[in-house]
């Protein structure tokens, strides 16, 4: 069973490989956001992709307005750092399942009848 200083060892070498940007800020004493928290490249695709919807709209072009509207959408989408992990149903052991069970009661079945 490894020990305490090995775990943490193993913890800083996958954070090493996962972000080195940020392990490198965190061990220089300067931390920068995670990687999941930058959004520059966000904002550069949704200027970019209301720069497309604008000219499409003023140049009256329905394919230039269509890719601006996929594109701002795809922008919009990566300025979420759960990547979506929020959707859909909650498993019953989660805080958002258990208030989700206690707003609607105990599940009755077929022998609670």
């Amino acid at each position: 069973m490894p020990t305490y200083d090995e775990r943490l060892r193993e913890l800083e070498e996958q954070l090493r490989h996962d972000d080195p940007a940020f392990a490198e800020a965190m061990s220089g004493g300067t931390p920068r956001p995670a990687r999941e928290y930058r959004r520059r490249s966000a904002w550069l695709w949704l200027v970019a992709g209301l720069a497309v919807l604008g000219i499409g709209i003023a140049a009256g072009h329905g394919l230039l307005i269509a890719t601006g509207l996929v594109v701002t959408g795809a922008a919009a989408h990566l300025f979420d750092p759960q990547g979506g992990r929020r959707c859909g149903p909650q498993p019953p052991n989660t805080p958002q399942g258990n208030r989700i069970r206690r707003a609607h009661g105990p599940a009755v079945g077929p022998k609670d009848v």
